[in-house]
């Protein structure tokens, strides 16, 4: 088994459409793959059906933005195997990708206001099959600078950093929902990336919420992280997960599958 449990698509902040990634999945030799768009599961039918066509088990997948209110930290929560219908995740979800999209067209017209050129109907199909406009598809309108490089991250500073023009952010969904949503559809709550968001100290509280898993294998991850995650797994019964996070040209440079999940039955 090869699986690769963190990509992201066209559905929300990748760069490419979801049979582009599947497709380099198969090349890759995946032979199980979750697409965890942010906040939405509107690709889903479109993804299962890919998967029949390059012969690559889909588990149904998202990542929820979410946020530890208690101190103050983002969080990010990814869902697995949950029922296809997804009401109690869409319930929380689609408000919070309406206050994204009316953030990111806010966060347009002060770029504009700023004397920075944009094309909204650019941003708009370059978003497309989602409705929702995200950072990504603004910074592709305004420069053809690569992800990783120096230009892009200090115009990504400027903008949309500390008293950049276009800076602030979105209210995200209380952490504790976000996991009682993904359960409740009768799917896995798994902590995204402890070590890139320092989550850890949060991990006991989410358990009793119904925290089913960890991810631990993750491109900024240190080998502290693996053993940090290593001994939280086995302390509370925890699966352990993991991929590449997979954004195509909207982030680090990796291929599919390049990173994978450790072994487990439940979704095997």
């Amino acid at each position: 088994m090869k699986a690769d449990l963190h990509v992201h698509s066209r559905y929300s902040d990748g760069s490419e459409q979801a049979e582009t990634v599947m497709k380099l999945a198969s090349l890759q030799g995946v032979t199980h793959i979750s697409f965890v768009d942010h906040d939405t599961v509107k690709g889903l039918p479109e993804v299962l059906a890919l998967g029949k066509k390059y012969g690559v088990k889909v588990i149904p997948g998202i990542e929820i933005s979410a946020f530890d209110f208690k101190r103050n930290r983002k969080v990010h929560v990814l869902g697995y195997n949950y029922h296809p219908k997804a009401i109690h995740i869409q319930a929380i979800c689609n408000p919070l990708l309406k206050r994204r999209q009316e953030h990111s067209l806010w966060q347009i017209q002060q770029i504009k206001a700023a004397g920075y050129e944009l094309d909204i109907a650019a941003i708009k199909e370059s978003a497309k099959p989602s409705d929702i406009i995200y950072k990504q598809h603004i910074m592709h309108n305004l420069t053809e600078a690569p992800y990783t490089s120096a230009i892009y991250k200090e115009l990504y500073k400027k903008l949309f950093k500390g008293n950049g023009v276009a800076s602030g952010d979105i209210q995200y969904i209380d952490v504790f929902e976000a996991i009682q949503a993904i359960v409740g559809d009768g799917g896995i709550a798994v902590v995204a990336h402890p070590g890139q968001l320092n989550t850890y100290e949060l991990i006991p509280e989410l358990i009793e919420a119904g925290l089913g898993g960890i991810e631990r294998n993750h491109l900024d991850h240190t080998a502290e992280d693996y053993q940090k995650i290593e001994v939280l797994a086995e302390k509370y019964g925890l699966i352990m997960t993991g991929g590449t996070d997979f954004h195509g040209s909207y982030g680090a440079t990796i291929e599919v599958g390049d990173i994978v999940s450790p072994l487990f039955e439940r979704f095997s």
